[in-house]
This record gives C-alpha cells, sequence and structure tokens, in this order.
C-alpha cells in the first residue's frame, strides 16, 4: 500500500481547515441540523472506512493521510514559516470481522449513492466530511474516541446475518 498511518501536524492542519471550512456556514447561518448532513454523511462513511485494516477502504485511508501530510505541511510551511512535519501519535480502529467489514462496505456504498445524488455544493460537503474523518482515525484520541465502533459495525452485521439465516423469525 502507498500511503502513511502516521499523521503529522500539517496534517491535521488541513483536516481542521476542511472541518472549519465545513462547519462556519452553519455556525454563521440558522444552525440547522441539514446544514451539517452532508458533512455528516462523508464523516459516517469515512468512520466505517476507516474500520477496515486493509482493501481498498484502508488503503484510502492511509492515502488520505498522506494527501493531508503533504497539503498541510505545505500550507503551514508558506502560512507561518516554520516546519509542520513533527508527527502525532496514531491510532487504529482493531477488530473488525467480516459481518462488520459487511456494514462497513453497506455505509460506504450507501454514502456513494447520496453523493452521486447530492447538488455539487453538498458532494463537496461529503468529500470534506470523508477527508476529515479519514484523517483523524489517524491520531490516537480519533480512533480512541471510536475505539467502539468495530464493535458495533460487528455487531449489527451478526445480526443481518441471523436475520438472513432466519435465527428467531419463527
Amino acid at each position: 500500500m502507498t500511503g502513511t498511518t502516521t499523521l503529522t501536524l500539517g496534517g491535521l492542519l488541513a483536516a481542521v481547515l476542511v472541518l472549519y471550512a465545513n462547519l462556519r456556514p452553519w455556525w454563521t447561518g440558522g444552525r440547522q441540523m441539514k446544514q451539517l448532513a452532508a458533512f455528516g454523511k462523508g464523516l459516517a462513511g469515512a468512520f466505517a472506512a476507516a474500520a477496515c485494516p486493509g482493501g481498498i477502504l484502508g488503503w484510502a485511508r492511509q492515502r488520505t493521510g498522506s494527501i493531508a501530510n503533504t497539503g498541510g505541511e505545505s500550507v503551514g510551511q508558506s502560512a507561518t514559516g516554520a516546519a509542520q512535519a513533527n508527527a502525532i501519535s496514531g491510532g487504529q480502529l482493531a477488530g473488525l470481522v467480516a459481518t462488520g467489514a459487511f456494514v462497513a462496505v453497506l455505509v460506504v456504498f450507501a454514502v456513494v449513492l447520496a453523493w452521486k445524488a447530492a447538488s455539487d455544493k453538498d458532494k463537496r460537503r461529503i468529500v470534506g466530511g470523508s477527508f476529515v474523518g479519514l484523517v483523524i482515525t489517524l491520531t490516537a484520541g480519533g480512533a480512541g474516541a471510536l475505539a467502539w465502533l468495530p464493535g458495533a459495525l460487528n455487531g449489527v452485521g451478526d445480526a443481518i446475518v441471523a436475520l438472513a439465516e432466519g435465527a428467531g423469525v419463527l
């Protein structure tokens, strides 16, 4: 895989800038939850993808980290003259099994369909939410706050399999 699992201060800067750009219109506007819906969809898809240890979703997480590091370090260095390459403590969501991966793919697929149906402005917000979510899960704090997610995905997947197998139907 080409990418990184280590986030730098510049990468975090890039994610915080995108987060601020998405939250500011909501904050200065009517503060209606529907204004955050597109960003939230991207964030939910990113969190589900971040639980995947490999495959294309795991690769996307690592590649997004590399892009954030490169862009954020460049912006930070250009704006301040100070290096932004200091590494931040990393984190990883662990414990996803096959049934949880099934649900993660469904969540990401639902977000892709939402993106296809969205307006141009909402498409940018979905991509922004995905970017922020994937980058934040590279940090120890972000991964720690979402440590419950692989277990939840596994539980939903187990319930779907039980339903499909007819457990408890009759």
